[in-house]
């Protein structure tokens, strides 16, 4: 017989005296709760009732705090003759429906019980513990289930050129639990040199393996260490799903695995590493380390110790993945899908089960004979293979992109970002206010860049704000709000008092939104026409590349050593110094994003930032004379400016606000003057 679940009432004591009845059963795990008690979480919304025919066979009691935004959990509770059917599953399931709004579930209970696997298998993740207010002071631990609300700062997208996950016997020698070897070898990914290379994440399963220590304060020790590490979230659907793939593929392939608990946690690692887009999981666990194989062909997660991270990151500075200096140029070109050619992109682009072969070659027809204006785009590169399709068109304020995909390529994680960046950037030409990307089968590499760009996902699809305003941090995060409410969604509220870095992250998720009046510190760096041309292609070379890909998200240029007040993060304007015969300059071209400055020997910041510039070793070190230390200036998200702001009027806009201008060397500016330029360079003609 099939299970309902319903709310009850104070007014109806049928069913609630059944709840009351069947949680007395159970009273001494749950505790004494009285009739009055069960009445007050009735009437105040927060008493479900599973009910299979009449029967109440499984309730849950919660309560809704007024000042702290999630859900109380006080009894979760299903007949023991019931249990195994899912029961639990379908009252949670019901919970979080219906207090969707709320930010997650909060449960508290005994450690002795050892229900984690119950906990676990419906989604919660264990945060803490506590002593209970008996006598016996028994532990409680504490279980969080998360309701999904990403916000524009928890889930921002890592700096770092690789997030690797760390399973237990990583993570435990990084607080120097167990031999001399396994803890230096652990403690190698803490190096100084990497911490801008790499950065370290924990997924769920660390936690429930941090939980099972059974000394009370190492446990507390190690769940301190773990606010060092970045925290990822997988969905759990895709998790399970990937942990049945894996655990198939072993029974297919490797009849000597024995399948049970053991190799489920270690899996289970694997899992939501590739749930939460990561690629790199190090252990010192030699039977994970087995599975290297298995584990790339079915999830494509490098299993690997961490003495080999360093080795895989190299692999990543050398062009592996991430090289945006690689799209300078290049030849990539740009054009619409003819219709009827739908068919030969079909081995390029149906990355998914349920959408390949002659299901993505209708899908993609579809798109331009529903009477919308899609815009088919289609990206290739140098050979003329395709490498990235999308669709889109407007409707409103809402720039709609249903279909957005990028192929196998050396360069396919750079292009999604340059996707993502240049979707924005249409959306603000078009005038929009969204940017919805709403790709049932999105492009992993997509997915995995789209949280840094603030893009959130809710049930329509991934949703970013592109607020067009440079102003008062009050009135651009008011703007925020107002194009973020038409959205379904909620914006947090900025004013000048907000820190540069929370600025930043604001700046980068509402592109192209200026916070002006905030303590993000603004400056202008003179670039020749030659590294201008190289960087910007402004002014544009003999063999300009093609546009369509605007410039790489990311970059660094190399200047004399010599701090005179950087900071980070700050935004930057760039301004093109008088250059050769016939070459254009002395105008502001664009500005940028500056996301590091460092200081150093010019050959260690060459081989680190090779990746990110355009830059031989020899001009490096030449930027280095007479003081063999070299600056190097990391910076993002260049904007060209359609209207450069020539010498004369930038002169004159300083000499208006009665500010000095210095063009010798990268110079802080105030506030005001980036505005005025900014606003100058955007003004329509």
């Amino acid at each position: 017989m099939a299970i309902e679940v319903l709310p009850v009432t104070g007014e109806q004591p049928e069913l609630l005296a059944a709840a009351i009845a069947l949680g007395n059963r159970y009273k001494k795990q749950l505790g004494l709760l009285t009739p009055p008690a069960y009445r007050k979480y009735a009437d105040d919304g927060g008493l479900l009732v599973a009910l299979e025919g009449s029967e109440v066979v499984g309730y849950t009691l919660f309560g809704l705090p007024k000042r702290n935004q999630h859900v109380r959990l006080a009894h979760l509770c299903v007949a023991e003759e019931r249990r195994g059917n899912g029961i639990a599953a379908l009252l949670i399931a019901e919970l979080r429906r219906r207090q969707s709004r709320r930010l997650g579930i909060r449960a508290r209970c005994r450690r002795n019980y050892d229900l984690g696997p119950m906990w676990s298998s419906l989604g919660f993740v264990p945060k803490g513990e506590g002593l209970g207010r008996g006598g016996d002071k028994e532990t409680l631990d504490t279980w969080w289930l998360d309701l999904g609300h990403d916000d524009l700062f928890t889930e921002v997208q890592s700096d770092a050129l690789l997030v690797v996950a760390v399973d237990h016997s990583v993570f435990f020698g990084l607080q120097g639990s167990g031999d001399e070897q396994d803890v230096e070898e652990s403690r190698a990914l803490e190096a100084g040199w990497l911490a801008d290379l790499i950065e370290l994440a924990y997924t769920p399963q660390l936690l429930l393996d941090v939980r099972e220590i059974d000394d009370r304060a190492e446990r507390t020790h190690q769940r301190a260490a773990l606010s060092r590490l970045r925290s990822a979230s997988p969905e759990k659907a895709s998790v399970s799903a990937r942990q049945e793939e894996l655990i198939a593929a072993v029974s297919e392939r490797l009849a000597d695995v024995p399948i049970d608990d053991d190799l489920g946690r270690r899996l289970q690692y694997v899992a939501e590493a590739a749930g939460a887009g990561l690629q790199v999981l190090a252990t010192r666990d030699p039977e994970l380390n087995r599975l290297t194989d298995l584990v790339w062909d079915v999830a494509r997660v490098r299993v690997v110790s961490p003495a080999l991270v360093t080795q895989h990151v190299d692999e990543l500075r050398q062009a592996q993945v991430y090289r945006p200096a690689d799209l300078l140029g290049t030849a990539f070109s740009a054009e619409e899908v003819a219709f009827g050619n739908e068919g030969e992109l079909v081995a390029f682009f149906d990355q998914a089960d349920g959408d390949s072969g002659t299901a993505f070659a209708a899908r993609l027809a579809a798109l331009g004979s529903d009477g919308v204006l899609w815009h088919r785009e289609l990206l290739r590169d140098e050979s003329g293979h395709p490498v990235a399709l999308y669709a889109w068109a407007m409707d409103g304020p809402t720039l709609n992109v249903d279909l957005l995909r990028t192929a196998a390529h050396r360069l396919e994680e750079t292009l999604a970002r340059q996707l993502l960046f240049m979707l924005k950037r249409l959306g603000r030409e078009r005038g929009a206010q969204t940017v919805r990307i709403a790709d049932p089968y999105l492009s992993p590499a997509a997915r995995a860049a789209a949280g840094a760009d603030g893009f959130v996902e809710d049930e329509k699809g991934l949703t970013a704000l592109v607020v067009d305003l440079c102003g008062p941090a009050e009135t651009v995060s008011a703007a925020a709000e107002r194009i973020a409410a038409r959205a379904g969604r909620a914006a947090p509220r900025l004013d000048a008092q907000a820190s540069p870095e929370i600025v930043s992250v604001a700046e980068r998720a509402w592109w192209p939104a200026k916070l002006i009046d905030t303590a993000l510190p603004s400056f202008v760096a003179p670039v020749k026409p030659r590294y201008s041309a190289e960087l910007f292609d402004v002014p544009a070379m003999l063999l300009p590349r093609d546009d369509v890909l605007g410039i790489s998200r990311e970059h660094v240029y190399y200047r004399s050593a010599g701090h005179r007040g950087e900071s980070v993060p700050a935004r930057i304007l760039w301004y093109v110094s008088e250059g050769s015969p016939g070459q254009q300059g002395r105008m502001v071209i664009g500005c940028s994003r500056l996301d590091d400055v460092i200081v150093g020997d010019p050959d260690t910041l060459f081989s680190r930032f090779e990746h990110l510039g355009v830059y031989g070793l020899s001009e490096v070190r030449k930027q280095a004379e007479p003081t063999g230390s070299v600056m190097a200036l990391r910076f993002s998200d260049t904007e060209i400016f359609p209207a450069p702001v020539a010498h004369s009027r930038l002169a004159a806009l300083a000499q208006g606000l009665g500010l000095p201008l210095s063009l010798i060397t990268l110079s802080k500016i105030s506030s005001a003057l980036f505005q005025a330029v900014y606003e100058e360079g955007h003004r329509k003609t």
